[in-house]
């Protein structure tokens, strides 16, 4: 497999569906700084707290300038579920297809748990710069204050 993109790196242009069945690619943001954040699965404590941080904080992103997107594989109708249960404020979308943007990123990745291996996301946030090339990535997230620092970076940049 080739090296997953970095710091300096384009982002790829891909194309992603949204909760209500639309579509968003990622050279839509271009001209703005953006945040993508990968999380596993919705509904789940850690991706619940993530998208929960990160809707807490979006109008701060918005203010500084900054486009949020969370991804997962998740199907459009399960992403419009969890916005709705948990009033979600950081718009959603969906990578579900093979040779998607995650798979282009090196972040669907092998996974293992009690002994089995599956595949799986890998927890990630990137920060874009308006010029479509990514500024900084976080691998293997750990949720608690992520979004804080997320926004401390994304005001810097």
């Amino acid at each position: 497999m080739s090296e997953r993109p970095g710091p300096g790196d384009a982002l790829p242009d891909m194309t992603l569906t949204t909760p209500d069945g639309g579509t968003v690619r990622t050279s839509d943001f271009a001209g703005r700084k953006l945040v993508l954040f990968f999380y596993p699965k919705d509904d789940t404590p850690g991706c619940t707290t993530e998208n929960k941080d990160f809707s807490a904080l979006a109008g701060e992103f918005d203010a500084a300038g900054v486009a949020l997107l969370g991804v997962s594989k998740d199907p459009p109708k399960k992403h419009a579920k969890f916005i709705e249960k948990h009033g979600l404020a950081a718009p959603l979308a969906s990578d579900a297809e093979e040779g998607g943007l995650s798979d282009a990123l090196g972040i669907w990745t092998e996974k293992s748990m009690y002994g089995r291996t599956y595949m799986g996301m890998e927890r990630t946030t990137y920060l874009v710069g308006a010029d479509g090339r990514i500024a900084r990535v976080w691998n293997k997230v750990k949720v608690k204050g992520h979004a804080e620092e997320v926004l401390a970076a994304a005001k810097a940049l």
